[in-house]
């Protein structure tokens, strides 16, 4: 990411200082140069005091009058104008810095989201260009306000950490912006579930970029992005513009979590469309349990169903080989059944570990 520049300004007044002494040299009071003009004498004391801007039908009758060219008092204006404008911007950043320090950014530069900052207030420059707003007002707007509920429909006021969490969400939009997907299609999704299966039956070494392919063709970008302190995330489902968006962060780091989380972000596309943001292991007001249920059960269908998964523990028979003759017999890896084992408390936790695959995204 490339470094903030200071932009520097040269100091300028307001052209209507030039304008009084213009006056003066040539001789002239308000009262005539405002009749000269044609424009109202209070409007000319305004633009003397500094009070009011000049126009360009202004700018063109005081070339006519003082033979100074219009585009002199215009270009005076603007420069006057825009360093009101940063000077006001600086006021802002400087009343941003205490919402500067509630980020995790130090995490955030480790990871190359941002860059490293001397000052607290170049950190709130940079925070303003990553999350591309001009106040903290847009931010809380955008992530708690919901001022803007076609592009994210959920407020991040509730959480126990919105800074973090928009900030990790944000990043998956970055992330999103630079990878291609085809035009979503529902069938195409589902006609790649068999593809996924293998990928995760076989759990390859490089399974994470080949699921992220097979997505893509699917018309779903699927991400994984790191989580951030205090904002324990798994995964999240939202649509940006008309393309569905998985963001994963893998923190559990097993086979197992890893599935269950990508099907059941799967589910949320395939069964509730576009309305909803959804956030998982994250409490936010307007959480929708029900959604979160439907999700659980598509997934744990896909990866195991509940007949498979009664059969093989009816059977009680819960050894190494039975684990491995099940997963074959079902068409998924060990370490799913061993996880739910885990999950329904019928083995330990320590049981059979060497079967889920650790995985590390980053």
């Amino acid at each position: 990411m490339a470094a903030l520049k200071k932009i520097i300004l040269p100091l300028a007044s307001h052209p209507g200082t030039t304008l009084s002494e213009k006056l003066d040299e040539m001789g002239m009071s308000i009262k005539e140069f405002a009749v000269r003009t044609s424009k109202p004498e209070k409007t000319i004391f305004s633009v003397i005091n500094g009070k009011s801007s000049i126009t360009p039908d202004m700018a063109i009758a005081f070339e006519n009058v003082t033979k100074i060219p219009a585009h002199f008092w215009l270009n005076r204006q603007r420069i006057y104008d825009e360093r009101v404008a940063r000077e006001r911007h600086e006021v802002q950043l400087t009343e941003a810095c205490d919402w500067a320090r509630s980020f995790p950014f130090s995490e955030m530069v480790k990871l190359g989201w941002v860059e490293a900052t001397r000052t607290i207030e170049e950190r709130v420059k940079s925070l303003f260009s990553f999350f591309q707003i001009n106040s903290v007002k847009a931010w809380e707007d955008y992530y708690c306000n919901q001022q803007l509920k076609i592009a994210f429909r959920i407020s991040l006021s509730g959480t126990k950490n919105p800074f973090a969490i928009s900030a990790w969400l944000r990043q998956g939009e970055l992330q999103a912006s630079m990878r291609h997907a085809f035009k979503y299609s529902e069938q195409k999704l589902r006609a790649a579930f068999p593809e996924m299966k293998s990928l995760l039956r076989e759990q390859p070494h490089d399974f994470a970029g080949k699921l992220q392919k097979v997505c893509e063709e699917a018309g779903v970008k699927l991400l994984y992005t790191p989580c951030l302190p205090k904002a324990p995330i798994n995964g999240s489902t939202r649509w940006l513009s008309d393309t569905p968006c998985i963001q994963l962060t893998g923190r559990y780091k097993r086979n197992d979590i890893f599935w269950f989380t990508f099907f059941h972000e799967v589910g949320h596309l395939l069964l509730h469309g576009k309305k909803d943001v959804f956030l998982e292991d994250v409490d936010y007001e307007g959480k929708e349990t029900e959604k979160e249920r439907e999700a659980d059960a598509f997934a744990s269908k896909i990866l195991l169903s509940e007949s498979e998964e009664n059969e093989i523990i009816e059977n009680g028979d819960f050894s190494i080989q039975a684990i491995c003759h099940y997963a074959e017999k079902f068409d998924t890896h060990p370490g799913i059944i061993v996880g739910r084992l885990q999950h329904r408390k019928k083995v330990p936790y320590s049981y059979a570990s060497h079967l889920i695959v650790k995985v590390d995204l980053f």
